[in-house]
């Protein structure tokens, strides 16, 4: 939760809750990849780190989502590479990541 994040606290006085969290680039999916829901991939800036790998899709019912790199297991398990650490981060990441792509000019859904 939020109130989880802000128990970790950076050098500068700073919660992981209260870090800006910005689009460093933007690469379109193919055609192939686009007529299956992968829209493209995005790196993000998240404070000092980079966080690549991030895939944006368009659900079967329409609506935009992010999909985080994750591994699978030999046993079909998957195991994340980074994730938000539950539902309301997910939704504030997805809502200004999705917020920031609609405002390029190279973004078409």
């Amino acid at each position: 939760s939020a109130s989880a994040l802000s128990t970790f606290v950076n050098l500068e006085g700073k919660s992981m809750a209260d870090t800006e969290i910005r689009i460093r680039s933007w690469a379109k999916g193919t055609d192939e990849d686009r007529r299956h829901g992968l829209l493209g991939y995005l790196s993000v800036f998240y404070g000092d780190l980079i966080l690549d790998g991030i895939v944006v899709r368009r659900t079967a019912d329409g609506r935009y989502a992010l999909s985080f790199p994750a591994r699978t297991d030999r046993a079909g398990r998957r195991h994340s590479y980074i994730r938000p650490v539950d539902d309301q981060v997910r939704q504030a990441v997805e809502r200004e990541i999705l917020w920031q792509l609609g405002e390029r000019e190279d973004f078409v859904a």
